[in-house]
């Protein structure tokens, strides 16, 4: 995939930052998000990276969806801003955590649900793999099997948290939740389909296919050139939000 080097009207700056955990790209996003509540004219930014293993539970999450202790268990539980249920990452699942303004494209949740999944069937048509919707659910599912989960925050238009596809995870994980809240609906990897595939293999083609639907040329950093994300002087923009 050829990556644009300067910064054209309709550009989003692209990190690939591998293995992060989750509370720092929480704070990424916070601030990114931050910055561009307070200055809408910034570029968008794509997230895309993994997280060690976690389980995040949206604003309204219910707690009957998962099978353990939250207050006496040793595992890693945030419970955060975005939609939906609970949730697992771990290695092998791509994260996408797109900041976008939607006033440059539409003021439309469901359109910009729509357009996520839509980036993600993309991905699957690369691997000769057809993804699906299901009315009245938010993913994209695999012959029956949900294969990415979506969930977002919106604060003014601009965009926070996005997609998980799993590539090629360590699957027992889910076995400790009901994954959002769905109970007649397994999960399942791209591994199932195509055996050997790797996070680092797919990052070009979920990155074509997000410029593709978001009709946005994507400009590659190599390194983050931030200030990190809990230093005092962001202090104010995250307490403003």
């Amino acid at each position: 995939m050829t990556y644009s080097t300067h910064f054209p009207k309709s550009s989003c700056l692209l990190y690939n930052f591998g293995l992060m955990s989750y509370e720092t790209a929480h704070q990424w996003q916070r601030l990114l998000v931050a910055e561009r509540v307070h200055n809408p004219e910034l570029n968008d930014v794509l997230m895309l990276l993994e997280h060690p293993p976690v389980y995040t539970l949206g604003t309204g999450a219910n707690p009957k969806f998962i099978k353990f202790n939250i207050d006496k268990s040793d595992y890693d539980v945030h419970r955060v801003e975005r939609g939906g249920e609970v949730t697992y990452h771990c290695p092998g699942q791509l994260i996408g955590y797109p900041i976008l303004n939607l006033r440059r494209y539409r003021q439309d949740l469901h359109w910009y649900l729509h357009q996520l999944e839509e980036v993600l069937i993309r991905v699957l048509a690369h691997y000769n793999l057809k993804g699906e919707r299901i009315p009245g659910f938010t993913g994209v599912w695999l012959e029956g099997y949900k294969v990415a989960a979506i969930g977002i925050k919106v604060s003014k238009w601009i965009t926070m948290h996005g997609f998980a596809l799993n590539v090629c995870p360590d699957m027992t994980g889910f076995e400790k939740i009901i994954p959002c809240g769905i109970i007649d609906k397994p999960v399942s990897s791209l591994a199932a389909w195509i055996p050997d595939i790797t996070c680092n293999q797919i990052t070009d083609s979920v990155s074509q296919c997000f410029a593709e639907v978001f009709d946005v040329t994507l400009v590659k950093s190599n390194d983050m050139k931030f200030i990190h994300p809990t230093c005092n002087s962001h202090k104010n923009l995250y307490n403003e939000e």
